[in-house]
């Protein structure tokens, strides 16, 4: 049969040292996270900059448009006469 072991946990009345690596390796892992940060909130506060996109040319053939409509980004610019699907 087996026997039951009941081991009791107590608190360490003795402080824990730290070593000089341990504590050198923390100040290192403080100020890397420091200097993070900082670049984090250089980065978010520089704005996107806008993709210009090349103009757009659209014709519209379709019921209730204008015939032979020219559009340049949106905007009516003229009429092709005579043209009705490009």
């Amino acid at each position: 049969m087996s026997s039951l072991n009941v081991h009791t946990l107590r608190p360490r009345t003795e402080p824990v040292r730290a070593s000089a690596a341990r504590r050198a390796a923390a100040v290192s892992l403080r100020s890397a996270s420091a200097v993070l940060a900082r670049l984090a909130r250089r980065l978010a506060e520089t704005p996107v900059p806008r993709r210009v996109d090349d103009p757009r040319l659209e014709f519209y053939a379709e019921a209730g448009a204008p015939e032979g409509a020219l559009y340049l980004d949106g905007e009516l610019v003229g009429w092709v006469q005579g043209v009705r699907r490009l």
